[in-house]
């Protein structure tokens, strides 16, 4: 058997396949949407799940083409008068198959590793039920495929039931509107877009996906492999079946993995030397690249009266809001990992940890412009406002005026104010007028 297994890898579709996959997914992960996928292990298996949107009708597709190979060679005759039963000369076919888009589905996700290897330190359990469910996907295509191509073969149906298989994954989501949920059920694509630094995808919503695959990969199974129209309409009851216990384990609610967040992803991970800087676990291959510019924003922070001792990554989290307790010797930093896996702007952090110094707890009503928290930093480094990524250039202007108000200030009197700003905002107080020469 291991001998006939061996020619088929070699002699069918599978290889083919397997390296389409791998090219089309490497393709897909570095040049699609930009390198979506750095932040982290999670956030490179949701988004191959994301490009399953591309690779699903693939497998579709080359199960379809494999399946007419006996059609082709006119050979069904043939093998119909031998006494082998119809099952066992399926198997090293459907084996085949199942190794080559696995195979391509891993070393896809082999080489999004590579580029994030340095710094990824974080590995929750739940990326194996994510990879796992998107592999099973691409399996259930592959035999589904098969089992269309042996009833139909015809040249047209490979390239046919691809589209048909881009256009399903496409319609599922309005097909199943206002229940979100069911659309998760039956698409391995949807919610996996744009996911967060702690984004994550709930057990449940993985084990129900994996379900309703199985269910229909048992069926393509039953009707690549048994000729009988008893067996093909009992085909239909493992679909049935599947769906019903899948739809009975997904949660019914709407944006699951949307609003999903790992807490443990948001747990912080400090440097062992004072003064303390720390990151979320997510981003703990990140830390030796902040510390050194965190530690240089305290610095310039020294010169206020009772300036904050210690910085933190900063967890909030939109969808459901959730904030990280507030501590005015805490500043807040928003850390965030490049297209190469390391921190996106390092240079930028000092300024950035400066004027997170102004900010003023959550749901406060009278705190501080983004304006004012740039030109009170600036002032602080001592140097004029210059552009940044996390403000917009009309914020950047206002501020370089400010700034240059505090500049025409008599001697000290900058200073007050600053640290007034400073004082205003932990205590949710700003008012207009606190750094320009005149009230606004």
């Amino acid at each position: 058997m291991s001998r006939i297994f061996g020619i088929e890898l070699r002699r069918s579709a599978a290889l083919g396949t397997a390296l389409t996959l791998l090219v089309v997914g490497v393709v897909l992960l570095f040049f699609a949407d930009g390198i979506g996928f750095a932040t982290g292990w999670m956030q490179l298996a949701m988004t191959q799940r994301l490009y399953l949107a591309v690779l699903w009708p693939l497998a579709l597709a080359a199960g379809a083409w494999q399946a007419r190979r006996e059609h082709r060679s006119n050979v069904g005759e043939l093998f119909a008068s031998t006494p082998r039963p119809t099952v066992q000369r399926t198997v090293p076919t459907l084996g085949a198959m199942t190794v080559a888009v696995v195979c391509g589905y891993l070393a896809m996700a082999l080489a999004g590793a590579l580029w994030i290897i340095g710094t990824a330190e974080y590995l929750p359990v739940s990326v194996l039920g994510v990879v796992a469910v998107g592999g099973l996907a691409l399996i259930a295509a592959a035999w589904l495929g098969l089992a269309v191509g042996r009833l139909l073969p015809s040249p047209a149906t490979a390239p046919a039931l691809g589209v048909a298989g881009l256009a399903l994954l496409l319609l599922i989501p309005a097909a199943t509107r206002p229940r979100g949920w069911l659309a998760l059920v039956f698409s391995p694509i949807y919610e996996m877009n744009m996911p967060g630094a702690y984004s994550t995808v709930p057990g449940r919503a993985s084990v129900a996906q994996a379900v309703w695959l199985t269910a229909l990969a048992v069926s393509a199974v039953l009707l690549f492999a048994f000729s009988g129209w008893r067996i093909r309409v009992a085909a239909l009851l493992p679909v049935v079946v599947g769906a019903a216990l899948a739809i009975t384990v997904m949660p019914h609610q709407n944006r699951l993995v949307t609003d999903a967040v790992d807490p443990v992803a948001k747990e912080l991970v400090c440097a062992e030397d004072e003064p303390r800087v720390c990151v979320s676990r997510v981003h703990s291959g990140l830390l030796s690249e902040v510390t050194p510019g965190a530690r240089e924003g305290l610095s310039i922070l020294a010169k206020l009266p009772d300036a904050p001792t210690r910085v933190h990554e900063d967890t909030t989290t939109y969808f459901p809001d959730s904030y990280p307790q507030w501590n005015k010797d805490v500043v807040l930093l928003h850390v965030e990992a490049g297209p190469n896996g390391h921190l996106a702007d390092e240079a930028g952090v000092p300024a950035d940890m400066v004027s997170g110094a102004f900010a003023s707890p959550p749901g406060c009503k009278n705190s501080a412009e983004p304006a004012e928290m740039l030109a009170a930093a600036y002032w602080l480094i001592g140097r004029e406002p210059a552009a940044s990524d996390i403000y917009e250039a009309e914020y950047i202007a206002e501020a370089v005026q400010l700034w240059r108000d505090l500049r025409g200030l008599p001697a000290g009197e900058g200073d007050a104010r600053v640290s007034a700003l400073r004082q205003a905002a932990v205590t949710c107080s700003v008012g207009d007028g606190l750094l320009s020469r005149s009230t606004r």
